[in-house]
């Protein structure tokens, strides 16, 4: 995999205050274009996709799996991929089922978008690569999926990173209202439920992206060529049904594939982590997440929850890499 060699450069160094918070820069300048790109991405069949991966570091490093989440792509992670493989880490990303060049392999497959089919894909892939453990960590749908992994097969997961803490949800669960300004964070999900949002995010998909970015990062002022490095993402023949399914699947308005109910079942209990985990908040983030407080009993092995500080929003691995490297490389020395 090449790394543009500037990307190092570009990227602001973290002050540690504590275990609690990290301070970061602003620095608008430095992330405003795109420091780095993957080279020439992999592509392996695992489970029911033909998977498209990055991979950085030195193939018998321990293995670090990073996951995306939407609208987002495994562009989230350019400028963590390097720092993780200059320590020595096998770094692999992933772009999910309706991204990239990832697809399934058979056309009559069901266009699932359910959490623990995406989970399930993730193991796939680590039994296709012969990783048998690895450190698992995302944001937004990738730190549900990587907190899927380390409840369901922990010990496949040696250890945790999940931005915006514990994620795993049930559709039971998502059938009890929120407060008014909490519903309205999720504007978009009810907009998904209705066959004209389905039309709407299938033609204006690039528009609908953007504008979650700027909402959820309001302090992030990305470059629109850093935008359009993920965007090509979107044009993913899956990737409308994926995204519309898995909004669906939430609230019951969808169903899910049986084979999935069993895992399904033990996730709507909502199972306790034991894995070491560390759980990363930015201080700027505009997109629905729970405070740090009402999951910190969800992670019942070594734990530590940080603050990122500096205007960082949801995307957290892009817009504060160093924080987001750091945080893999102490949870694997817990």
């Amino acid at each position: 995999m090449a790394i543009a060699g500037s990307s190092l450069g570009a990227i602001r160094s973290a002050a540690m205050q504590s275990d609690g918070e990290q301070s970061i820069a602003s620095a608008t300048a430095a992330r405003a274009l795109p420091a780095a790109s993957f080279g020439l991405l992999k592509q392996i069949d695992a489970g029911v996709l033909s998977v498209s991966y990055a991979e950085a570091g030195p193939p018998d490093g321990p293995a670090v799996v990073l996951l995306h989440g939407w609208p987002y792509d495994i562009h989230t992670y350019v400028d963590v991929a390097p720092l993780l493989a200059a320590k020595g880490y096998r770094v692999i990303v992933p772009s999910l089922r309706g991204y990239g060049s990832t697809h399934f392999l058979s056309l009559g497959a069901a266009r699932n978008g359910q959490q623990a089919a995406i989970a399930v894909d993730v193991i796939a892939l680590m039994d296709a690569l012969k990783i048998d453990r690895a450190i698992v960590a995302g944001c937004d749908w990738g730190a549900r999926t990587a907190n899927i992994v380390a409840a369901l097969w922990p010990e496949r997961c040696k250890a945790l990173v999940s931005v915006s803490g514990y994620l795993i949800g049930s559709q039971d669960a998502n059938q009890k209202p929120l407060p008014p300004p909490s519903e309205l964070q999720w504007w978009y999900q009810f907009y998904f439920a209705t066959e004209r949002g389905r039309a709407g995010y299938e033609t204006y998909r690039r528009e609908f992206a953007k504008l979650i970015w700027q909402t959820a990062s309001p302090q992030w002022r990305f470059h629109d060529a850093t935008f359009d490095r993920s965007a090509a993402s979107f044009d993913n023949p899956d990737h409308v049904s994926i995204v519309i399914h898995n909004y669906r699947w939430r609230l019951g308005l969808a169903e899910g594939e049986s084979t999935y109910d069993t895992l399904e079942s033990r996730l709507a209990v909502g199972p306790v982590i034991a894995v070491p985990t560390i759980t990363l908040e930015g201080d700027a983030n505009g997109a629905p997440h729970p405070a740090p407080a009402a999951y910190a009993a969800k992670f019942s092995g070594k734990y530590v929850h940080r603050n990122v500080t500096g205007g960082i929003g949801h995307n957290l691995p892009q817009e504060a890499p160093q924080a987001f490297a750091t945080a893999v490389i102490d949870v694997d020395a817990f």
